[in-house]
């Protein structure tokens, strides 16, 4: 279960009631928001979220701006260790999930990318080939 960090008053005891509730939990970083202040959270959780886009509404433009941040918080979860799978989410497709994977995310989200295509199927195949060869 994925909540937004900016939406919360108490990250650690969110993250600890969901795990209590026996769920993975994670949380969603926005474009604008610095992960610096939540890397101590990292213990708490089972995956960060890094939107590559404005949360709302599907078929926007992938944010490049965002593999720095994708590749801070793969640095902090091997300073850290454990396991963290680092996620993205907003504009994932064909052209864009090899920078996601160089950047160092191993969890990918696409909507339009898979379900606009003839084949959804096809879609998850070649999207999967594309992050493999650039897989950490």
């Amino acid at each position: 279960m994925t909540f937004h960090i900016e939406a919360v008053r108490d990250p650690v005891a969110t993250a600890r009631a969901i795990r209590a509730a026996g769920a993975r939990a994670a949380f969603a970083v926005k474009p604008g928001t610095d992960f610096a202040p939540y890397e101590d959270l990292l213990p708490e959780v089972d995956m960060v979220l890094v939107m590559t886009v404005e949360p709302g509404f599907g078929g926007q433009s992938f944010m490049a701006d965002q593999m720095p941040k994708v590749r801070r918080v793969r640095e902090a979860v091997r300073r850290h260790g454990g396991e963290v799978w680092v996620q993205v989410d907003g504009g994932v497709s064909a052209d864009t999930i090899e920078q996601c994977a160089e950047a160092g995310a191993d969890v990918f989200v696409a909507g339009s990318a898979v379900y606009g295509k003839d084949s959804a199927a096809d879609a998850v195949a070649e999207l999967r080939a594309l992050a493999e060869r650039h897989r950490h």
